[in-house]
């Protein structure tokens, strides 16, 4: 690719023009504007953009030609001479290559699904009949009405909550949707956030980057304590109570009704963050809060977990009074997620590939929870959280955390300290686990290793 000189000449500045010019390109390959290999305009489009002669811009480049700095071959235009740092030893200062961490040799970081089995023939088609549709927008800034129908189907036929489209918004994923939300409610003073403590990290911050503040609310093995919600109200409050990020637990019904009877005597948005809600384990997939508070819950979901979180894309389901100041929001900054993606996706789940999908990897995550639950379930100073859903495990350890997360990055295996996912005091030790990403071989070396380094610490 041709690459433009920002250059200028000047003929008041006392040295003749192709000296200028020749100067000017000096410059540019010592400032690394230039890279060995680059190719030059040509004379004649140089000398018309400088107003210059083309005599006076061929002379400049024929000096530096005879210097080493460029070659030309007839046919392939000048370009700056490839052999130039052998021949320059120092053409200029270069950049800083970036410093390279490698990777854990095994990724056991909670979060990844298996995405091996996605690219088949369907979603490859999908994809491949939306591109050849570049030019298709959608005209709704909640979002493709083709995708917000097929939400609406996926959300009646695996969650059991029956909504309609013109209260769906696509969003780009669980904290884009979040963070429209805060800007919704948003007014002169910041809002307060309830969230749960421990409680999904990534979310935790969003509130906090948005200026807002936050309070810590207690969690169980059965998710939020709902006997101890705040008697002075938040203005919303963050839940999972289909499955509590990272223990597991889900909220039993007389704990959701507690709390449903609390925000609406409060006055408080409930925001339910499905997060794995459709890889249940144990038991069938809980309804949605969303189905027992339709007014005062905003569900949000994403299809990070069952697809693949590059194609960053998810949904929220609003109550009514929020559906007018959402598509305001929209209408004002825009839909995040390009017409492209939608339409592929409202595609691929068009043909039922979203829930056969979903299916496969219930057995497949199954069978992963097992060898974790062997491997790690009875070893010394531990304790294995049960894994009633999603992607991840909680082993609960006596060690130092800090040097049970050294030992497995010694050992090749990546993990996440507990503490992590804790807002303050009270946080215990640990390593959170996830299953979701490598095959059954790999997996049983890896989780191996991590239980060597339990037994060697503990």
């Amino acid at each position: 690719m041709v690459v433009n000189l920002p250059i200028r000449v000047d003929p008041g500045d006392g040295r003749r023009l192709p000296v200028q010019v020749a100067d000017a390109v000096r410059e540019l390959i010592a400032s690394g504007v230039l890279s060995p290999g680059d190719a030059l305009p040509s004379t004649r489009s140089t000398a018309r953009r400088l107003n210059l002669s083309r005599g006076t811009v061929t002379a400049a480049f024929d000096q530096l030609q005879a210097e080493g700095y460029l070659v030309a071959a007839h046919g392939s235009g000048t370009t700056v001479n490839p052999e130039l740092e052998r021949l320059h030893a120092e053409p200029g200062p270069r950049p800083e290559p970036p410093v390279r961490h490698d990777p854990p040799l095994v990724d056991l970081r909670p979060g990844i699904p298996d995405t091996d089995t996605l690219a088949d023939s369907t979603w490859r088609g999908a994809w491949r009949e939306q591109v050849a549709r570049p030019g298709t927008v959608p005209d709704d800034p909640m979002g493709d009405l083709d995708l917000r129908l097929e939400i609406c189907d996926h959300l009646r036929r695996m969650r059991g909550l029956v909504t309609s489209p013109d209260r769906v918004g696509v969003t780009a994923g669980a904290r884009e949707g979040l963070s429209a939300m805060l800007r919704v409610w948003a007014g002169a003073e910041p809002l307060t956030i309830g969230v749960e403590s421990p409680g999904y990290p990534s979310l935790r911050r969003v509130p906090a980057a948005l200026g807002h503040r936050t309070v810590d609310l207690a969690t169980d093995a059965d998710g939020l304590q709902t006997a101890r919600l705040p008697g002075s109200a938040p203005d919303a409050v963050l839940v999972t109570p289909s499955h509590q990020y990272p223990y597991g637990g889900s909220l039993a019904a007389p704990r959701r009704l507690e709390l449903v009877a609390w925000a609406r005597e409060k006055g408080v948005w409930l925001i339910e963050d499905d997060f794995d809600s459709e890889l249940r384990h144990v038991g069938q997939p809980l309804p949605a809060l969303a189905a027992l508070s339709a007014d005062r819950t905003v569900l949000l979901g994403t299809f990070s977990s069952v697809l693949t979180p590059s194609v960053a894309c998810g949904y929220v389901v609003l109550p009514t009074a929020l559906v007018a100041p959402f598509r305001g929001l929209r209408r004002d900054v825009g839909q995040p997620v390009a017409g492209i993606v939608q339409g592929a996706l409202a595609r691929y789940m068009a043909t039922g590939a979203l829930r056969r999908r979903t299916q496969r990897l219930r057995q497949i995550y199954r069978r992963r929870r097992g060898l974790v639950m062997e491997i790690l379930g009875d070893l010394p100073g531990s304790r294995l959280q049960p894994i009633n859903g999603g992607l991840q495990a909680v082993l609960v350890c006596s060690a130092e955390e800090k040097a049970l997360v050294a030992g497995c990055a010694h050992a090749g295996v990546g993990v996440v300290p507990l503490s992590d996912y804790w807002g303050g005091k009270g946080a215990e030790s640990g390593l959170v686990v996830g299953f979701g990403a490598h095959d059954d071989g790999t997996l049983t070396a890896s989780l191996g290793r991590v239980a060597d380094v339990v037994r060697r610490l503990s």
